[in-house]
């Protein structure tokens, strides 16, 4: 009896170069669809703004975020609301995503905007999102406290957490004091 490989074993080095490139997690929302989506029907009018040395300082010790906030990303809404595209780096990968803050300072929403990490994925599902809405710059703001992690999305959940509380003390700090 002589042994013949079977046709699946010539599948196996084909399975191992396709399968990292369909674990591959895409997700890719310009700004414009994103405020749509977050202020539908709603003008918004680009803020630039200019942080001190003092401001940003008081952001990295709070939100331990080091990667330097783009101010130019900025947007207000005739009502007060705040619209800001941030970036925070996921396991490997930058992940941008929108944050809207009503004029009162509590969370309306947010968006994951782009996604390239293998895993984690699951940061962009509103059951995970929503946990944000609502909280102001005086909440916790903590992985495994008032926000719960995702299991295999361990270090994005924690770096997007910190990058709201960020852009919440930035809030605090520069943005509800303009007019």
């Amino acid at each position: 009896m002589q042994w013949k490989p079977s046709a699946t074993l010539a599948l196996i080095p084909v399975a191992a170069i396709v399968a990292p490139a369909i674990a591959h997690a895409k997700i890719y929302v310009s700004v414009e669809d994103t405020q749509k989506r977050l202020y539908p029907g709603e003008k918004l009018v680009q803020t630039p703004i200019a942080l001190t040395e003092a401001q940003r300082e008081r952001m990295r010790e709070l939100s331990s975020v080091r990667e330097p906030f783009r101010g130019v990303r900025v947007w207000r809404t005739a009502k007060g609301d705040w619209f800001i595209v941030d970036e925070v780096v996921g396991k490997h990968e930058m992940v941008k995503y929108a944050l809207a803050i009503h004029a009162d300072g509590t969370i309306k929403g947010i968006e994951i905007m782009e996604y390239v990490e293998s895993y984690g994925y699951e940061v962009g599902e509103a059951s995970w999102r929503n946990q944000f809405v609502g909280k102001t710059s005086a909440s916790n703001l903590k992985l495994n406290k008032d926000i719960q992690n995702i299991s295999g999305a361990t270090l994005s959940c924690k770096h997007l957490t910190d990058g709201v509380k960020r852009l919440m003390v930035m809030h605090e700090l520069v943005l509800k004091g303009l007019k």
